[in-house]
């Protein structure tokens, strides 16, 4: 069976924390992995927010989605505290991709729980159609923020 394989970054410009709730863990009693989409989109957000942007207002443009890839590679539990990393890579005239990496430190051990990319593409909501790439947009998500 093929995996996925994501290319991850060697340094992220973004980093958040975020607890697990008890609405994250599913029946086999770990997080969940729709939470875990839930936790990118949070952690999507508020690195918006690190610049005053938003998924409808990022600085000329909106945002959507247009792929998402999630690599599992360890349990999350109720209690943990996440740290999510958040990059961006890979601009094109249309969008770019947004690399993340989502862990834990428990038992004094760091336990990487997944790596994640979403291809992002700016979108006319108005017209319903692909947008270009502002500058603006691009020069701030390419800015060191961590």
């Amino acid at each position: 069976m093929a995996r996925v394989k994501i290319d991850m970054p060697e340094s992220y410009r973004f980093i958040t924390q975020l607890p697990v709730r008890i609405t994250d863990i599913n029946y086999g009693g770990h997080l969940g992995n729709d939470a875990i989409v839930s936790i990118l989109q949070e952690a999507r957000v508020r690195y918006l927010a690190s610049f005053g942007a938003t998924e409808l207002k990022a600085l000329g443009t909106a945002l959507i989605m247009a792929d998402l890839a999630v690599v599992y590679k360890g349990e999350g539990f109720y209690g943990d505290q996440l740290t999510v990393e958040v990059t961006a890579e890979a601009f094109s005239s249309v969008g770019f991709e947004l690399y993340y990496r989502i862990s834990t430190f428990r038992s004094g051990q760091l336990t990487i729980l997944a790596e994640a990319k979403t291809g992002m593409v700016c979108f006319d909501y108005t017209a319903r159609k692909v947008a270009r790439l502002p500058e603006e947009l691009k020069a701030q998500l390419s800015k060191t923020n961590a």
